[in-house]
């Protein structure tokens, strides 16, 4: 299933800036507001969006868009079809405008597909930016997922979660997570345990033990380095959470499932 790009891009407005298309958007269109602000129209509705906010489109819908002189706009985008998004499309109803936090890792991820479509015709790689776009859009409705209030957890749990994913094997603190979601340590400690039921550190010892028990099984290397590249520190402090979790030391858990 193939999907085409017809455009994609970062655009940076300080001196004015209006495109219409009243007989509907050719394609779906996919814009993130990042800096500044903008007035759209929207299938008739006229909305202002600010930073964060994520725009959706769907061919033959109305849409125009204004950055007022001397105003400033900064914004990710996108244009694509196909049928690969045809059906990413259909599968979850789509409301025309999220609000999002501006996570660096979707922005990295936007900004692969644009210096990938950028090259030359000739020398692009066309699966490769079809898989970026693929997981472009793939990261964004995990993002849309997450602050819905249908979600298991509350969107800023959520956050946390995912930091704690991301750092886990790195010497992670507690307050770390905290300012991450912007949340006083206490309010973020009461938050996480009363929604997960568990604290952030059995959090983090839970990613770190799955992480270990993979490289125990699917790789050769020592139970050293293993504690000491999954975040434990120490081989000692590695045997003693280890076995108080499964019953058995590291060594002896590897050969059993040798």
């Amino acid at each position: 299933m193939k999907t085409n790009i017809f455009f994609c891009g970062y655009s940076f407005h300080t001196k004015g800036y209006r495109s219409v298309h009243k007989e509907g958007f050719p394609a779906y269109l996919i814009r993130l507001q990042t800096e500044g602000s903008c007035e759209v129209v929207v299938k008739g509705q006229n909305l202002r969006l600010e930073k964060g906010d994520l725009l959706f489109l769907k061919p033959g819908d109305q849409y125009e868009i204004l950055v007022e002189e001397g105003n400033k706009s900064g914004d990710y985008h996108i244009a694509c079809q196909g049928d690969w998004i045809d059906e990413w499309w259909k599968r979850t109803e789509k409301e025309s405008i999220y609000h999002i936090d501006l996570d660096g890792k979707l922005l990295s991820l936007w900004n692969q597909v644009i210096v990938a479509k950028r090259r030359p015709q000739t020398n692009q790689n066309h699966e490769l930016i079809d898989y970026l776009l693929r997981s472009l859009c793939l990261t964004l409705e995990e993002t849309m997922d997450e602050i819905v209030p249908t979600y298991p957890y509350p969107y800023k749990v959520t956050r946390m979660m995912r930091y704690i994913e991301e750092h886990a094997t790195t010497a992670i603190k507690v307050e770390d997570v905290a300012d991450h979601v912007q949340l006083s340590l206490s309010r973020s400690v009461h938050l996480f345990k009363e929604s997960v039921g568990k604290t952030m550190i059995e959090y983090v010892q839970e990613i770190r033990l799955n992480t270990a028990i993979e490289r125990m099984k699917y790789t050769t290397m020592k139970l050293e380095q293993i504690a000491e590249e999954c975040g434990f520190g120490s081989y000692p402090y590695f045997h003693k959470v280890f076995k108080k979790k499964y019953g058995v030391p590291p060594g002896v858990y590897r050969r059993l499932e040798a």
